[in-house]
């Protein structure tokens, strides 16, 4: 697998193939609390279904979130007995915290998930992690609510979670169908960019993972599974459901402000031809020409309105300075976001400012069309300066569109390797972020930095085998 990218990309998907060092290509962890009862049966059961049927190298890790029974000397016994557990120590409790963990440590390329309680039907295991490690997919979930799932669980916790993901769809725009499933999986170099940005700890941090990689557009499949429900649960549905609320709104506002770097996780296509650039052709032409016409077409409209109202109390030339400035400024900011695809604060007063200077040449073709129509006709009606502007602005809005694709949003993805042949900086070193144009990054890289506190002192409690032959000695 490929490391040697900029921390703002992620390499094209590779399948995966055993490793010649015998390190685990699957790494499943299992988040506890207070699971004494369960958790060597859960082992047991899931090591017995791995060693049979699971053609890679596999590791079970479990993650202790501050136990006070006596699970964390059940996790011990199975970390003494099996080669293939591990077993991992926090003093602090919370599901996601678990797993940034764990996930952030891991030297397994895929990692996966799954409840103590084993709800799950463990046939699915193998189609879950199948896509990850062939190349075809980011992320993999278990749903209940595919079609062919079957699903044994009482009409309360039916009608929650059916109600939960509805919220999902219609605040969020989620399209995957099942958030909560405690049956998913990832590849560790999209774990590597995307745990960073999840501020979640605990339960809405399956749904947080989820909204993030889909708006980045990451590919997530699903699998339709069997799925019994355990009667002894622990979770408390209502505590759990107004914390998850608090998440959907935490997450739709960063969303709706565009203060999430999901640029970091641009992923290039695949090994079709079709989808390769070509030598010569600008990428993604098409794609902004039809966002900028329908961008173009609503300005116009809203500039047109404007100039009307503005038309019945002052002269042609300052109603069209008006309706034009403002209708500017709107169109600056639709296009930056829907047709060039720039997020967030960065270089938004920059951006504004170019757009007045294209904005100025704007208004100097229609201001000269309105001075030449006036002089040709003397005292032209309403609706030929209407016709006048249209025709003026057609030809502004062509000018408008090359100004902004090369000059006021550029495309940046030659930047690396202009930076290489201008300063000899090689192309690949990763840069360094500057945090503060993302403010809602710095509670992540401090929970982050939190995460490696706990994971050093969780490492120094014990000695953490080397390899496989060691583990099998004791």
């Amino acid at each position: 697998m490929r490391t040697d990218t900029p921390m703002g990309t992620l390499p094209a998907r590779e399948h995966l193939l055993a490793d010649a060092a015998d390190l685990p290509v699957l790494d499943v962890v299992i988040p506890v609390y207070n699971e004494e009862d369960d958790l060597e049966r859960c082992v047991l059961r899931l090591y017995d279904h791995l060693a049979r049927t699971f053609p890679y190298g596999f590791r079970i890790t479990i993650a202790d979130n501050a136990s006070t029974d006596r699970t964390p000397e059940v996790a011990a016994r199975l970390d003494g007995t099996i080669a293939e557990v591990r077993a991992y120590r926090l003093e602090e409790k919370g599901r996601g915290r678990a797993l940034r963990t764990v996930w952030s440590h891991s030297d397994a390329p895929v990692l996966a998930y799954m409840d103590v309680d084993l709800s799950t039907d463990l046939n699915a295991l193998l189609p879950l992690v199948a896509p990850l490690i062939s190349g075809h997919s980011d992320l993999a979930i278990g749903s209940r609510l595919a079609r062919s799932s079957r699903v044994v669980r009482g009409p309360k916790r039916e009608f929650i979670s059916r109600a939960y993901n509805l919220i999902l769809r219609g605040s969020l725009a989620a399209r995957f169908s099942d958030a909560q499933c405690g049956f998913k999986a990832i590849r560790r170099e999209v774990a590597e960019r995307l745990l960073p940005m999840v501020e979640d700890t605990g339960w809405f941090f399956d749904t947080e993972l989820l909204v993030l990689a889909e708006r980045a557009g990451l590919r997530i499949h699903e699998v339709p599974v069997d799925w019994v429900d355990d009667p002894a649960s622990t979770v408390h549905i209502v505590s759990t459901a107004t914390e998850d609320l608090k998440g959907v709104w935490r997450v739709g506002r960063a969303l709706a402000v565009g203060a999430l770097p999901l640029d970091r996780l641009a992923r290039p296509f695949g090994d079709d031809p079709r989808d390769r650039q070509l030598s010569g052709v600008p990428g993604g032409l098409a794609r902004q020409l039809v966002g900028f016409c329908v961008v173009g077409a609503l300005s116009t409209l809203f500039y047109l309105l404007l100039y009307s109202l503005f038309r019945a109390g002052v002269g042609p030339q300052v109603a069209n300075a008006g309706a034009l400035l403002l209708s500017a400024v709107a169109n600056t900011a639709a296009n930056r976001r829907l047709t060039f695809g720039v997020r967030g604060r960065d270089r938004a007063v920059r951006h504004q400012a170019q757009g007045l200077v294209v904005f100025g040449i704007g208004l100097a073709l229609t201001s000269g069309s309105l001075a030449a129509l006036d002089a040709a006709a003397g005292n032209p009606g309403h609706s030929t300066e209407l016709a006048v502007l249209i025709a003026a602005n057609l030809a502004a809005t062509v000018l408008r569109f090359l100004l902004f694709r090369a000059w006021v949003f550029p495309d940046r993805r030659d930047a690396p390797a202009a930076r290489e042949s201008a300063t000899g900086e090689s192309a690949t070193t990763p840069p360094v972020a500057d945090r503060s144009q993302h403010p809602y990054d710095t509670a992540d890289f401090r929970a982050g930095e939190a995460a490696d506190r706990t994971w050093d002192v969780t490492t120094q409690l014990r000695a953490v085998p080397q390899d496989n032959d060691q583990r099998n000695a004791r």
